[in-house]
């Protein structure tokens, strides 16, 4: 599959939703496994339309596979790709937003 032809549901994998992601969310910064074929313009274009917001920043991050092992078999836990949206002032994803 090449890049330009990645819709919007393709290059938003899942977000990723921990204690330290949630923190984030209160700057206006948002987490994401996307694509790995996706760039930071194609992730931008994708979380505006999905979630009907303004992006103020992209930043990605290429995340390494880990050595795993299971008694004699060796192996690597999977590559991915990390993207850490910044919003503009004013603008929240309500789907994320933990409930309080």
């Amino acid at each position: 599959m090449k890049s330009e032809k990645l819709t919007p549901y393709d290059v938003i994998v899942k977000p990723i939703l921990t204690e330290k992601t949630h923190l984030m969310m209160n700057d206006r910064k948002y987490v994401f496994e996307v694509n790995p074929l996706a760039n930071k313009g194609q992730i931008k274009e994708a979380i505006e339309k999905i979630f009907d917001v303004k992006v103020e920043k992209v930043n990605v991050v290429n995340v390494k596979p880990k050595p795993k092992r299971r008694g004699i078999y060796q192996g690597k836990s999977r590559r991915w790709k990390k993207a850490i949206v910044t919003l503009k002032e004013g603008y929240v994803i309500k789907e994320l937003m933990p409930e309080i």
